[in-house]
């Protein structure tokens, strides 16, 4: 199985910026969808971006422009580059590893969570 350990999350300043990453050990990453979604008191977790095994990105709406997903597959670790932080993107981030089986099951792993908290 995929262990997933966040880190990088705290409180920052509106406009301030954070680098979240997620480190994996169990099995390399390079085979496996990765993503970062978020979960604020109250609302639905949503995924915020996500990396496919060969490269390709997805962003949601609210964050295009402001945050980036990058992966080290050398390192097996994913990241999450966050600029221009705004108040509402407070919430729970989790890391999250994705490997369809079937066209029904799937593999999948998700990590702790870390609290990113934007407030002055």
């Amino acid at each position: 199985q995929v262990q997933l350990v966040e880190s990088g999350g705290g409180l920052v300043q509106p406009g301030g910026s954070l680098r979240l990453s997620c480190a994996a050990s169990g099995s390399m990453l390079s085979t496996y969808h990765m993503g970062w979604y978020r979960q604020a008191p109250g609302k639905w977790r949503d995924m915020v971006a996500r990396v496919t095994n060969g490269g390709s990105t997805n962003y949601t709406d609210s964050v295009k422009g402001r945050f980036t997903i990058s992966r080290d597959n050398a390192k097996n670790t994913v990241y999450l580059q966050m600029n221009s932080l705004k108040p509402e993107d407070t919430a729970v981030y989790y890391c999250n590893a994705n490997k369809p089986m079937s066209p029904y099951t799937s593999a999948n792993y998700w990590g702790q969570g870390t609290q990113v908290t934007v407030s002055s």
